[in-house]
């Protein structure tokens, strides 16, 4: 993607010729530029480096969390399979105490809103990979069957994970209700998730919370968004002090419904990226006994 190939878009977009561009960090799903106008504004444009993923999706996941969420997120001005542009939101990168503050004051506010099944209308997509969101009056049920199961056999299908481990991960996934108990009758709610909450997703800007990126939405159980913030250390205690003063979180979640909820995005960092994901999944069941 080039500035040459980009410009003519814009024009027609914003009525705009670009002043400045730019390349940010992508990761694997996407190339990634930022570009200046020359009335001051800047956009971001992302083009899609996977084959199988759709960036219309991305738009749609933006577009439904603009609409539920409390939090910002950029606004999508055009959308395609390939092509993703959307306004651009300012970020220093410094997840300050007051940042990790805010964001758990916006977030806790986001865990209030709430559907009456899990899951959602369409599925979804994260990092770029297929994440079905059957609605369900279960949670148990759809985070055995959607999220565990699913993600266990893509990757066990793609050579990433041994059937073995995929077996262990189906017994674990049959007992879930004997690790899960505290979650009984209509508990967990379901509430609104980001789905792919850590660090590189977080914007903040001045000591506050500007908007997060990248979402991989669905309502499910809000501890799965509590733990997967927890996996490379984006949440810290200033993060959870602060929550807890809001919505408070039931025991057991630390010591080990947390564990059993990484499971899932190690199962997707698996099938991205293999290596030590699969040790880290194996050391999960392990500890479970299985």
């Amino acid at each position: 993607m080039n500035r040459n190939a980009i410009a003519p878009l814009i024009k027609e977009l914003a009525g705009l010729d670009i002043a400045h561009y730019r390349t940010l960090s992508g990761g694997s799903v996407a190339n990634v530029v930022r570009v200046d106008l020359t009335d001051g504004r800047s956009l971001v444009i992302k083009q899609s480096s996977m084959t199988n993923t759709d960036l219309e999706i991305e738009a749609r996941m933006l577009r439904y969390f603009a609409r539920h969420s409390p939090i910002a997120c950029p606004s999508v001005l055009y959308a395609d399979h390939n092509c993703l542009v959307m306004d651009f939101i300012a970020n220093d990168n410094q997840m300050t105490h007051m940042v990790q503050r805010d964001l758990a004051t916006q977030l806790a506010a986001q865990h209030q809103v709430t559907s009456k099944s899990f899951g959602l209308e369409f599925d979804t997509l994260i990092g770029g990979l297929h994440q079905p969101n059957k609605e369900s009056k279960s949670w148990i049920a759809f985070f055995g069957e959607c999220r565990l199961r699913h993600m266990a056999h893509a990757a066990r299908k793609e050579g990433k994970l041994p059937p073995a481990i995929t077996t262990r991960i189906d017994r674990l996934i049959d007992r879930l209700i004997d690790r899960l108990d505290c979650h009984i009758e209509d508990k967990p709610a379901a509430v609104l998730l980001h789905g792919d909450l850590w660090g590189g997703n977080i914007l903040c800007q001045n000591g506050h919370l500007t908007g997060l990126i990248d979402p991989a939405i669905y309502y499910g159980d809000r501890e799965v968004e509590l733990a997967f913030g927890t996996l490379f250390g984006d949440l810290g205690a200033d993060f959870f002090d602060r929550y807890t003063e809001i919505l408070p979180i039931e025991s057991g979640f630390l010591e080990e419904r947390r564990d059993l909820y990484n499971l899932y995005p190690l199962l997707v960092h698996v099938r991205l990226f293999g290596g030590s994901y699969v040790g880290a999944v194996e050391n999960i069941l392990a500890r479970f006994g299985y």
